[in-house]
């Protein structure tokens, strides 16, 4: 039964190192107490109000409409207002919709003057976003113990500086009295006082104390446990928390910990108990969640309308854009095939409303080719028609049968994803000259990575909060290997000379167990951008990135895709930055004009190359293990490839995949496509291009609904559990359902279970398909590149570095192998870059750029090519002379025999 109680004073683990549970646990324990709803409110943040609101959501799956909308637990999102000027912590939610996009600015002025990771209010900022808000202020008595800091002082008796942990301040009354006026003044109504009984003694005196003073400034009382924890048994490691945060050790913390367990989540008849000399305190709780109409559902987001020319609808310009691009490729006239396809997602995208989406990305790609930047777009992106006839990706899905279903389904209903990579020595162009420049920072930011902590450093962090030594934490951390725990753990802790079962080792095992998958910090995504045509930091508050120039807003890709958000990822790729430097030197030395889509994919003399393991350099088969599969993959046509980027990784190797997919390709086995009885061909459009071997996540999509008839919903959760790439997976939550479906309609189990543990392999990395069709194209024309141009190859290769498996020696070594005279560096004939130039007989040498001479720079690279403009140095002092060259300079010349 629900009580008449909402906790509206709990922080999570997106409190950095002072919640100690996630928002899941925290909207679970709150519905299992009985509470009748949350409130979410982190530290200056709502990273992660998301996960909370997807909590609750799951909880409510299976319930109809009607019982969702009586369903009696509400969740409300705000954040724990703290503030630089010494104002007491503050507790805000949005009323509305309007008040949701004020939070966010407020936030967004704290974030934007500060460095990353912090954020720095003054109370005149709260007053000026005052609108629609309701606020909790909270007095010294319920501050988080993180007010305490570590100092380094001086001791008179040898002056020899320790750390002290001082307990800073807690804000005057008088501090907490005129914010209360102030508040109650400009927002009559929406102010209320926190109070909180942590059994600290006192308790009946203090809620006496802060009733007067609520009386007398005219706010009401409100009831909280200000909860860092869901339960009691969460505060070991909140103590832990404390101590990584400061700097110190459980034996040194003293009063910077909390005096008791107190700050978890208590029922309604347990805080009823505690205040019951103060009952309308109570109350209070649900006459403010009751003012709450927001909810996270009633953000909407409206895509960029920049690319659509004036008096054109968005839908109407897609299609034109698309059906010129048609007629220009297809001169002959558009395949039949190709027309269907393109009728198909027309109408998809049409019903669900991206066209905006597309053209967008469209834009993107079109400044990049104006820039002469190189860019592809990969993922399922390959899968769209529409995709391939805009240039975003360089895959015809028609060609080779992709599903646009992978892609977007009208089932899902989720935003596309379309990754595009670029130069990587040019990216930086695509999101300042022309995102930036183009959306301003108001309305364009990179999505966050949440930073959780790993099994390593969580070790390494709990030890020395512990107070253990560092050699003893350093030789814990030695005996992590992947995962943490299980018996192959204690195994390896006996190795190190310890005893698992040693208490100190028992207690740091609990809470490393804990601690692990905890969000440690914000981070921004490696470049997906968030685009919208209003305000972006009225959805979602943006933070300065550590790099100059960038900003980042503050939920990850789960959260966006979460809330139906649209995402742009503009990613680098240094094998583009080699294949576009290539193509310029083979324009400038006569051996003709490419791009990515003009070479021929059927070369035999490329394929007879890769055949031999002959791939150092080249995009993905350059590894010690893709050289080795090589010879045994024989790859002979394009496909080849796109399965040779696949099978060699962890997802094929651990699902066992590999071999036997070895053994099907060279006639050592029979291919054997089991059939439920009545229908032995079933699986053949499923897995006969892989001879049986799913080596796909689509392919294991396919499977689960053919072969165990999963429904679509059912398979898109097996698709989100193998994208789980350095995550734990859900793929052992459709073990049986897959399995028994497949038993169930006539499959030997056998069979059922192999393919569960192929499909499980994904859980550690497997590709889609559409994925590796992308980098597959990219390794043939690097392939092609290397096996026809060598030495323009190398010379490509050495100028895009930092990039790939092998130092410029190797690569060096590699070119020479290939019959590529290298001349050495020559202040007479280098310039900063590698060169080429023609011998005698009009073959290409590479000519050795200043950049291969470590420690010299760039500037002193043009300063010489500069001087040389005027003749060629005759001797070091000429060179001196005329370079102006500084003598560390000279020196690494000289050195590299220049």
């Amino acid at each position: 039964m629900i009580g008449e109680f909402a906790e509206l004073v709990a922080a999570t683990n997106f409190s950095f190192l002072r919640g100690a549970s996630h928002p899941s646990d925290m909207v679970a324990q709150g519905i299992a107490l009985g509470m009748s709803g949350i409130g979410i409110a982190d530290r200056n943040s709502v990273a992660g109000v998301v996960r909370a609101h997807v909590a609750l959501r799951e909880a409510m799956e299976g319930l109809s409409k009607e019982e969702r909308e009586a369903f009696p637990f509400r969740l409300v999102v705000g954040a724990r207002l703290v503030f630089a000027d010494g104002t007491p912590d503050i507790i805000a939610y949005p009323a509305t919709r309007q008040g949701w996009g004020r939070l966010t600015r407020l936030l967004t002025t704290g974030n934007l003057r500060a460095k990353k990771g912090d954020c720095i209010l003054r109370f005149d900022d709260l007053l000026a976003h005052l609108d629609d808000l309701l606020l909790i202020v909270l007095p010294a008595s319920t501050a988080e113990p993180q007010q305490a800091q570590k100092k380094t002082v001086a001791y008179a008796f040898d002056d020899a500086p320790r750390p002290l942990l001082a307990l800073v301040p807690p804000p005057p009354r008088e501090r907490l009295e005129d914010a209360l006026t102030r508040l109650a003044a400009k927002a009559p109504g929406r102010v209320w006082l926190g109070a909180a009984m942590p059994r600290s003694g006192r308790d009946g005196r203090t809620l006496a104390r802060l009733a007067a003073q609520a009386r007398d400034a005219g706010v009401p009382l409100l009831a909280t446990n200000d909860a860092l924890y869901a339960t009691p048994e969460r505060r070991p490691l909140h103590d832990i928390l404390t101590c990584i945060r400061l700097g110190t050790t459980i034996a040194e913390a003293g009063r910077a910990l909390e005096a008791n367990a107190e700050r978890h989540l208590k029922s309604p008849a347990e805080m009823a108990r505690l205040f019951k000399a103060s009952p309308q305190a109570i109350e209070e709780t649900q006459k403010l969640i009751a003012r709450i109409t927001f909810s996270l559902d009633d953000l909407r987001y409206e895509y960029p309308h920049e690319p659509v020319p004036e008096g054109w609808e968005p839908q109407a310009w897609l299609e034109e854009l698309v059906m010129r691009a048609a007629r220009e490729r297809f001169t002959e006239g558009v395949p039949e095939k190709m027309q269907r396809l393109l009728a198909e997602e027309f109408a998809i995208i049409a019903k669900l409303g991206f066209a905006y989406y597309f053209l967008t990305v469209h834009d993107l790609v079109a400044f990049a080719r104006e820039k002469g930047i190189l860019c592809q777009g990969r993922g399922s992106a390959a899968n769209s028609a529409v995709c391939y006839l805009l240039g975003i990706t360089s895959i015809d899905p028609a060609e080779h049968n992709l599903l646009f279903a992978r892609f977007i389904s009208e089932e899902r209903r989720e935003p596309p994803d379309i990754d595009v990579d670029f130069e990587h020595e040019r990216r930086e162009e695509v999101m300042q000259e022309h995102i930036y420049e183009r959306y301003g920072r108001h309305r364009a930011g990179i999505a966050a990575t949440v930073i959780h902590y790993r099994p390593r450093s969580a070790v390494r962090e709990v030890g020395k909060a512990l107070g253990l030594s560092e050699d003893v934490t350093a030789r814990l951390v030695g005996t992590v290997w992947g995962s943490w725990g299980g018996d192959y753990q204690e195994s390896r802790i006996a190795e190190a000379g310890f005893t698992p079962d040693n208490p100190e080792l028992v207690r740091l095992r609990s809470l490393v167990d804990q601690l692990l998958k905890f969000p440690r910090h914000l981070s921004q995504h490696v470049g997906g951008f968030v685009l919208t045509e209003g305000r972006l930091d009225a959805l979602i508050p943006i933070h300065n990135g550590a790099m100059e120039k960038r900003t980042f807003i503050e939920w990850d890709k789960d959260d966006i895709d979460a809330l139906g958000l649209m995402k742009v990822d503009v990613l680098a790729l240094g094998m583009l930055t080699c294949i576009r430097k290539c193509f310029d030197l083979m324009r400038v030395h006569g051996l003709g004009d490419h791009g990515l889509d003009t070479i021929p994919s059927d070369d035999s003399a490329v394929y007879d190359m890769l055949c031999k393991g002959d791939s150092i350099g080249v995009f993905q088969v350059e590894s010690r293990a893709q050289i080795n599969m090589l010879p045994r993959m024989k790859p002979r046509e394009f496909y080849d490839l796109v399965i040779q980027v696949a099978i060699v990784r962890p997802g094929p190797i651990e699902g066992d995949m590999v071999h036997p997919y070895l053994s099907r390709r060279n006639k050592e086995e029979k291919v054997e496509l089991p059939g439920p009885p009545g229908n032995p061909d079933e699986l053949k459009d499923v897995l006969g291009k892989t001879l049986g071997v799913p080596l796909f996540q689509e392919q294991a999509m396919r499977l689960a609904i053919t072969a165990a008839r999963f429904s679509d919903a059912d398979a898109n959760k097996l698709r989100r559990a193998m994208a789980t790439f350095r995550n734990v997976g859900t793929i052992q939550n459709f073990h049986e359902k897959l399995v028994e479906g497949m038993v169930a309609r006539g499959y030997a189990r056998d069979f059922a279970e192999r393919c569960y543990g192929q499909i499980r392999g994904f859980g550690s990395y497997g590709f889609p398909e559409s994925h590796a069709f992308s980098f597959a194209r990219l390794v043939y024309i690097s392939s092609w590149i290397k096996c026809h141009h060598p030495a323009v190859f190398a010379c490509g290769l050495l100028n895009s570095q930092p990039m790939g498996f092998y130092a410029p020696a190797q690569l060096i070594k590699d070119a020479q192998a290939h019959g590529v005279e290298v001349r050495e560096a020559d202040i007479n004939a280098s310039g900063w870059d590698n060169g080429l130039e023609r011998d005698g007989d009009g073959a290409l040498a590479l000519r050795i750029g200043l950049r291969q001479i470590d420690g010299f720079r760039e500037d002193w690279a043009y300063a010489l090519t500069e001087a040389r403009t005027s003749g060629p140095f005759i001797s070091l002092e000429d060179l001196a002379r005329r370079a102006a060259l500084p003598r560390r300079a000279l020196r690494l010349l000289a050195s590299a025999n220049a």
